[in-house]
């Protein structure tokens, strides 16, 4: 499914981000087809910062809940395969085995930083990162969507640099390329799409130019739209009002109709199945 939804230059699809099984749950009854498990929103969950202080075996378990959760295929936030060529297809033979269904990799080095903050960005060689993209197709061969992020434009390498680097990793056998830019605009990200011609499928996370609309991604035949990090930022905004709140209230009465009710809780992570179960599996004990 998520094959169809990446790979196609077809009709536009989009990924919510998913960072435990709550998040996914909740963006598979908003009516979300697939999900990014968010390299961001994971690390920032388990209190970490996005520079690889999450481990990669945290990740791996991250998303394993995450498919757990939903039906949904699952597309991981690989960062940049936590090494070299080794890491990177053990990486992937996990997630396989965790039911991930596409793996994303971003040309940097080990560590990384997140592309929005800071200026230092250094680039993976590209004999090197494209290694690790045919150790990953070599790994895990049809069984899990490839796709290669490109960090140039985000380190201010340039337009010629981001296709060139497009071709190389498309000849390393990746399925899409994610282009990923830092400005408030979709023109830097446009103009690549325009040189690229699609001769892979194109993955974009606009984060930073969230007001193009999405009626430019179609025209430009994009394939598929990310985004990246709301769910995990939506819940951060939510917590600290009610936190705050409840500080400043000493109490939780004038909150309650601003959170949600147990009752949606229970409905999400599927209690009414457990109570049909104990009816069946649970016998009650012999009084004799």
């Amino acid at each position: 499914m998520l094959r169809a939804q990446v790979c196609s230059n077809g009709e536009l699809s989009f990924l919510m981000e998913a960072h435990d099984g709550l998040s996914a749950r909740i963006a598979e009854r908003s009516g979300f087809k697939g999900l990014w498990a968010s390299g961001l929103s994971i690390a920032s969950s388990l209190g970490y910062r996005d520079a690889n202080e999450a481990s990669w075996t945290q990740l791996v378990e991250s998303v394993e809940r995450i498919v757990d959760s939903t039906a949904l295929p699952v597309l991981v936030d690989g960062d940049g395969g936590f090494g070299n060529f080794n890491n990177a297809r053990l990486l992937a033979r996990k997630l396989r085995q965790r039911g991930a269904a596409g793996l994303s990799l971003e040309d940097s080095c080990f560590p990384k930083m997140n592309s929005l903050i800071g200026e230092r960005h250094p680039l993976a060689d590209i004999d090197e990162f494209s290694g690790r993209l045919r150790a990953v197709k070599d790994t895990v061969a049809e069984n899990l969507v490839l796709v290669a992020r490109i960090e140039a434009l985000i380190a201010g390498h340039g337009l010629n640099e981001a296709i060139f680097r497009a071709h190389a990793y498309a000849d390393a056998g990746a399925d899409a390329i994610l282009i990923h830019s830092r400005k408030s605009t979709a023109d830097e990200m446009l103009s690549f799409v325009g040189e690229w011609r699609n001769r892979l499928p194109v993955v974009i996370v606009p984060t930073t130019y969230y007001r193009t609309p999405v009626s430019a991604y179609r025209d430009a035949r994009i394939s598929t739209v990310v985004w990246a990090n709301h769910a995990m930022r939506a819940a951060a905004a939510a917590m600290r009002r009610i936190c705050d709140s409840i500080v400043a209230q000493e109490g939780v009465a004038s909150i309650e109709s601003h959170i949600a009710p147990l009752s949606e809780i229970f409905e999400l992570l599927r209690y009414d199945e457990l109570a049909l179960a104990e009816k069946r599996y649970l016998q009650p004990a012999n009084p004799w």
